[in-house]
């Protein structure tokens, strides 16, 4: 961090109604990172999966790419030289060795460099009813190391979508310093109806942090819809912005490092860990 830590800064998610067309999906996000900064945003976020919507794993391997070859890090990369912006790119599907490919969050500095990047921990492998299952680790490689990285007003925590049910993870981001917890995501609708919300306020509260969730939304290819609800929520739980099921929207909010501060001194609880047996 630098002279600027601890200065209120202005924070934009964006979610978007991404499909299979990388290239369109690509100007559409870089379109949306210029409006969010013209508006005033230092720190912009987009969705998972921000510039390619796929489902089954052959299309979505056949989609992804080699760090080094990837079209959108290079396009992320110089948006953020152009704007000055601080973007969480949302995550992007990169190439492995192993057949196949992790689910990576990219966080890039105003200069255009990487300055941290996170693999997806936690992999969604459900049945939510008979007609709608989903095996991500199929497809997907999980990652295994928590990542905290430095902005010049506070440290971020990265996460990416199912992530947000294992509290465990959000903990140890706080007490590695994280003010802010970023959990980009393409919810699906039945799942985000019943616990979004719950679960993203719940991880506000519990680590005194706020939570930027930038989330895709709406129909995409192969009739798989999201939830939406892209949310800034305050470390007390409130919920600043929301930007409802709309295809496309820009939310924007202050982030405050003096209000996790607060919290943090209102209820102690990331201090009062005690070790305990069983069950």
């Amino acid at each position: 961090m630098t002279g600027e830590e601890a200065r209120p800064f202005r924070v934009a998610c964006i979610q978007v109604n991404a499909g299979n067309d990388m290239d369109h999906n690509i100007w559409r996000a870089l379109d949306a990172v210029r409006r969010a900064r013209a508006g005033g945003a230092e720190l912009v976020l987009l969705p998972e999966n921000v510039v390619m919507m796929e489902f089954g794993r052959e299309r979505v391997l056949a989609q992804a790419r080699r760090e080094e070859e990837h079209p959108a890090l290079t396009a992320f990369r110089d948006v953020a030289r152009e704007t000055g912006a601080w973007i969480q790119a949302g995550t992007l599907a990169i190439l492995g060795d192993d057949g196949r490919a992790s689910n990576r969050a990219y966080l890039i500095a105003p200069d255009g460099a990487v300055a941290a990047w996170y693999d997806k921990i936690h992999m969604f492998d459900v049945n939510l009813s008979a007609e709608e299952s989903y095996r991500e680790s199929d497809t997907m490689r999980p990652g295994d190391r928590a990542v905290v990285a430095d902005l010049p007003w506070t440290r971020l925590g990265l996460s990416v979508c199912y992530d947000v049910r294992f509290a465990s993870l959000y903990r140890a981001l706080a007490q590695a310093g994280a003010g802010v917890l970023s959990v980009p995501a393409a919810f699906t609708v039945p799942t985000g109806q019943a616990h979004w919300h719950v679960l993203l306020r719940a991880r506000a509260i519990e680590t005194g942090s706020y939570v930027l969730a930038a989330a895709q939304s709406g129909l995409h290819p192969r009739e798989r819809r999201t939830f939406g609800h892209s949310l800034i929520i305050d470390p007390w739980g409130t919920v600043l912005a929301d930007a409802g099921e709309a295809d496309f929207e820009i939310i924007h909010a202050t982030v405050d490092p003096a209000q996790v501060a607060e919290a943090r001194r209102r209820i102690p609880a990331l201090t009062h860990d005690r070790p305990f047996t069983g069950p």
